[in-house]
């Protein structure tokens, strides 16, 4: 090959055609079979493109995206005719017909012949396996490729995949598309039962809306072809070997999921829209959990749990989270419920994950999906090591509306899926009155879960066709789509006009179907008593929960503990810790004898050991965890020649249950639904979530407000989720010092979490071991612990050994060296936290003391009234009853304790308020200010009134 034929036939490319070349001959030196045959022979042949001199020009074309040269050749119409191909693969959807109420619109420019400057002559003489290799054999030419290419990319089903980098996914995705391999012709019998699916969808909602006039359901209608989408996805994951699917939705067509995915009786839900007793309804062999507390839910926020029954085309358990109004919340916790049934927790060190056993489900809103943080924060979580789940389908229930809010008021986006192609997850949008495409989406959909272990997006794209719900008006705001919507026949009727001109079914054939469906719901209807006369307005907790704790001992014999700590001090020989942190942690090798105390970090170490010791798999997830936000944990070391890791917790001898310790995405929302989750589906592990700082969690309120707080309440839901909040005031400003207290004793009620402010190791150390003893005993509940910074190495807060080995939990503490002549007390100081030891240090300082005595409240909630009143009894001198805090007024115990302290104060006695004023703010921005407050603040407690 001479160097002058090369440049003359690379003279032929100029432009962006020169460009594109270039681009490709990039990726055959990469890897040349990653090209077709016929540009491999090229490059084989002719070498590097040629750079062309300047002053060469170009013939332009109308789309600057592409340009040929001004005498083009064979050549470089084959490479046009490539790049047409490319351009139908890329932009196809935006000519698919995929919105059931428009024609498509003309987005053709990109895939037009013209375009290239391409003629159909020109495209017959190049090789069909050049523009398509994997086209069915009637393809015979370009020609037949390139029209073959449109068929496939712009029908009533549409792919965006160009955003996939990873070449092995992108190559799968086209191949599977274009060998048209999940989009072949349903057999009839396939096809009767889609019918058979839509018909018992569509009547089921037209019963409700014709018996129960004016009642919310958030119908499916419009969105019918979910229910038969989603029920042949979950088919092919049942065949595949999955034995749990876990489904996070919203309100819409959540009745009809649960009537024909679920399989919740119709009698069960027809109770719940009479507001009649269900009790006799419920199925005798127990295949449904209905999920209700003693407050309850709206219908159409609950969720069931089916266990399939061998012979069901769905053997296998689905879960359908309950979910609030909240819309996108679910997903994190759904997504906590996959990962809990996918890890086997029964062996030390980090549970084994098989993507292989269940696999989760989000419906969303197209307004939501687009609208809403939580869902990009749970996509960040797919491939992260602690939280993915091996591929998550999401369905995009798109009603081309929110609310009363018309898409181009709600995103700025073209597509509801446009934010999941930043995290590479393949979309395909679908026409929902084309039944049979949506559920060959689906198969497609599970086919790539199960090959790659990624998310995958099907926007199911349809519409509404009522209001946000059955007693809005929609033309008052939407009159122009909902003009369409009203001319516009149902999907069953489509389909079913299909059928029969396709002859696998009569018109009489539908009726017929259509009258049976109308005359189980009325039998089903039938059976449902009227609703209750006198409905329970008490809605009291049961008894178990009423009468609160649950004695457990939770002291370690001396002897094992020294043993625990010896084996989490026993590094590899070879293993090189950091030195500073090696000498850190080798301070605590001689503790035991009597060497030092135990600190806070220590503490939780060895209580974390003790706890696996006992068989209790440890799930532990937070921003900086491993290392803890004050660099006190380190429980996953570093050599610090390698970077190689080691968890000593994974080396404990005798040990059975996994240890798991993940640093968490900067996200509070998403990982605390995520550890609700996990938690609520493995009710026998010690779930816990660390906020960096406990002002952080108020990212995530709506999982306290919604989930954790009221789940039990509402839906019967269990958890026994720790939560870590760092909180103390020591100068740090308004978002480094307050877990806000207040908050979550303002949610407090029924014994429905443990609200704790610890102030010593020790006691730290067991509120954890109780929290594991209780876990599968029907008194568990979440415990929000506010968990200091400054005492995580202070002399006061470290305890000895023996505080371990003998102690327990107490719900007071009464402070040391105080109140041992009960005569002279006349105050007694309650407080919580770490005020307490600022005001221990400040009595070490102090002469005279015998007037005080100071009580810590080391459980806020539920209340130590008993406790409290017992030590009250001692003390027949008492003037003053005081609150002590360093927060404002307004904010952390002082609201919730006071009418309890005035309730229980000695007669005669003062109850009294010290700490700061009420504040927007929770601290003070400027450390010097802050400490001469904290200053007026313990010395005011400690001075005669």
């Amino acid at each position: 090959m001479s160097a002058t034929t090369a440049k003359g036939f690379w003279e032929s490319f100029s432009g962006p055609n020169l460009g594109y070349v270039m681009d490709l001959y990039e990726q055959y030196l990469e890897d040349p079979d990653s090209v077709e045959e016929e540009a491999r022979k090229v490059f084989d042949q002719w070498g590097a493109p040629a750079v062309p001199e300047s002053g060469e020009t170009t013939q332009g074309q109308a789309d600057i995206s592409f340009q040929l040269p001004a005498n083009p050749t064979i050549f470089s119409k084959m490479i046009a005719a490539v790049k047409l191909a490319d351009n139908i693969r890329t932009f196809g959807h935006l000519a698919a017909d995929i919105n059931p109420l428009h024609k498509p619109e003309v987005h053709v420019r990109r895939i037009e012949l013209n375009e290239f400057d391409l003629t159909e002559e020109d495209l017959k003489k190049v090789p069909a396996s050049f523009i398509c290799p994997d086209a069915p054999e009637r393809v015979k030419n370009g020609l037949d490729a390139i029209n073959y290419l449109k068929e496939v990319y712009t029908k009533k089903v549409a792919f965006e995949f160009d955003h996939i980098h990873e070449l092995e996914e992108k190559h799968w995705l086209q191949r599977t598309v274009e060998s048209g391999s999940f989009f072949r012709k349903l057999s009839k019998e396939k096809k009767i039962d889609i019918l058979k699916r839509l018909i018992n969808v569509e009547g089921f909602e037209k019963f409700i809306h014709r018996t129960f006039v004016g009642q919310k359901r958030f119908s499916i209608e419009g969105l019918d072809a979910l229910v038969p989408l989603m029920e042949q996805m979950i088919i092919a994951a049942v065949k595949s070997g999955v034995k749990t699917v876990n489904i996070g939705m919203a309100h819409r067509g959540r009745l009809n999921v649960l009537a024909h995915i679920l399989e919740k009786p119709y009698e069960l839900i027809f109770a719940e829209f009479k507001h009649a007793s269900n009790k006799d309804l419920i199925p005798s062999e127990g295949s449904i959990g209905i999920t209700y507390g003693w407050t309850g839910d709206v219908k159409y926020h609950l969720g069931a749990d089916r266990k399939g029954r061998n012979g069901s085309p769905i053997s296998a358990r689905i879960v359908l989270a309950n979910n609030p109004s909240h819309l996108e919340v679910a997903n994190p916790v759904v997504e906590g419920y996959t990962r809990a049934a996918q890890d086997n927790r029964n062996k030390a060190g980090y549970p084994e994950q098989d993507p292989y056993h269940s696999f989760a489900i989000l419906v969303h809103g197209d307004a939501a999906f687009a609208g809403q943080g939580i869902v990009a924060e749970t996509l960040n979580m797919s491939k992260l090591k602690g939280f993915g789940t091996g591929g998550t389908i999401h369905i995009i229930a798109n009603n081309n509306i929110g609310f009363t809010t018309e898409t181009y008021d709600s995103r700025s986006t073209r597509y509801a899926s446009d934010p999941a192609k930043g995290y590479e997850v393949p979309i395909i949008h679908v026409n929902a009155d084309d039944p049979e495409a949506c559920v060959q989406a689906a198969l497609f959909a599970y086919a790539y879960r199960e090959r790659f272990h990624k998310d995958f997006v099907i926007d199911l794209v349809g519409y509404r066709r009522y209001g946000h719900n059955e007693m809005d008006e929609p033309m008052a705001t939407n009159p122009m789509m909902y003009k369409l919507v009203h001319q516009h026949p149902t999907v069953k009727e489509i389909y079913g006009e299909r059928l029969v001109k396709e002859g696998i079914v009569t018109s009489d054939d539908v009726k017929e179907l259509d009258n049976a469906v109308q005359k189980k719901l009325q039998a089903a209807y039938d059976k449902v008593p009227n609703g209750e006369e006198e409905p329970d307005t008490a809605m009291e907790p049961p008894e178990i929960v009423k009468k609160g704790y649950l004695s457990v001992k939770t002291g370690v014999p001396e002897e094992e503990l020294r043993e625990l700590n010896t084996e989490l001090l026993a590094w590899p020989e070879n293993f090189h810790v950091f030195k500073k942190l090696a000498r850190i942690l080798k301070r605590r090798e001689h503790v035991f004898d009597g060497q030092g105390k135990i600190d806070w970090a220590h503490a939780e170490a060895l209580a974390f050991a003790s706890i696996l010791k006992d068989g209790v798999p440890i799930r532990f997830t937070g921003q900086d965890t491993q290392r803890g936000t004050f660099a006190q944990r380190n429980l996953v070391l570093h050599d610090e020649e390698t970077g190689e890791e080691f968890i000593p917790h994974h080396h404990l001898s005798g040990v059975s249950a996994s240890f798991a310790i993940y640093n968490s995405p900067l996200t509070e929302a998403g990982v605390v639904g995520f550890e609700y989750g996990y938690n609520v589906f493995s009710p026998d592990t010690l779930v816990i979530w660390e906020a960096q700082f406990g002002d952080f969690a108020n990212m995530a309120q709506v999982m306290f407000d919604q989930f954790i707080s009221s789940g039990r309440a509402k839906w019967g839901q269990k958890s026994g989720l720790v939560m870590l909040l760092p909180h103390g005031y020591e100068g740090q400003g308004p978002e480094h010092s307050s877990g806000r207290t207040e908050r979550f004793l303002q949610l407090a009620a029924e014994n429905n979490w443990t609200v704790a402010n610890v102030s010593t190791a020790g006691q730290y150390f067991h509120i954890l071991r109780r929290q594991a003893k209780w876990l599968t005993k029907e008194e568990i509940r979440p415990l929000v612990l506010m968990t200091p910074k400054s005492l995580l190495r202070h002399p006061l807060a470290s305890v000895e050994p023996s505080v371990l080995a003998n102690g327990k939990f107490h719900t007071v503490l009464e402070q040391p060296g105080l109140g041992k002549n009960a005569d002279t007390v006349e105050r007694i100081i309650l407080c919580s936290g770490k005020v307490a030891v600022d005001l221990e240090e400040k009595m070490n300082s102090t002469e005279k003391t015998d007037w005080l005595h100071v009580l810590r409240v080391e459980q806020v909630y539920p209340f130590p009234e008993e406790e409290i009143k017992a030590v009250f009894s001692r003390f027949k001198n008492v003037k003053e009853i005081v609150w002590l805090q360093e927060e404002p007024k307004n904010m952390a115990s002082w609201f919730y304790v006071e009418p309890y302290l005035r309730k229980l104060a000695p007669e005669g006695a003062e109850v009294k308020y010290i700490g700061r004023p009420r504040r927007s703010s929770p601290s003070e921005g400027d450390p010097v200010v802050h400490k001469k407050e904290q200053y007026r603040i313990l010395s005011e407690a400690i001075t005669r009134a």
